[in-house]
């Protein structure tokens, strides 16, 4: 019998989390570390798009081909508004 995966059921466990420590222990048990690594550079590529700076810059600041950092502007127009919501709500809050 195949179990049914939700994304919704993901999202709640995630946002049910609030504290710190426990959430990085969640995404280690969760991911690979090659996995957890390239999440948190794909949200580094995020955030320097959303700044402005250069898809050339940023390739060569965070020493990543070219494609990589497009994918990221592409999730950023034409993706679910996810990234773009996140950031929007951090800057609201005064964060980076």
């Amino acid at each position: 019998m195949k179990q049914e995966f939700t994304h919704t059921e993901l999202a709640q466990i995630l946002t049910s989390i609030s504290d710190e420590g426990q959430m990085g222990k969640l995404l280690q048990d969760f991911l690979t570390p090659q996995e957890l690594e390239d999440l948190v550079l794909r949200w580094e590529i995020v955030k320097l798009l959303h700044s402005g700076m250069p898809q050339r810059e940023i390739a060569k600041q965070l020493g990543v081909a070219i494609g990589t950092v497009s994918r990221g502007a592409r999730e950023l127009k034409y993706g679910h508004n996810g990234f773009v919501k996140l950031l929007e709500s951090m800057e609201e809050n005064g964060e980076k």
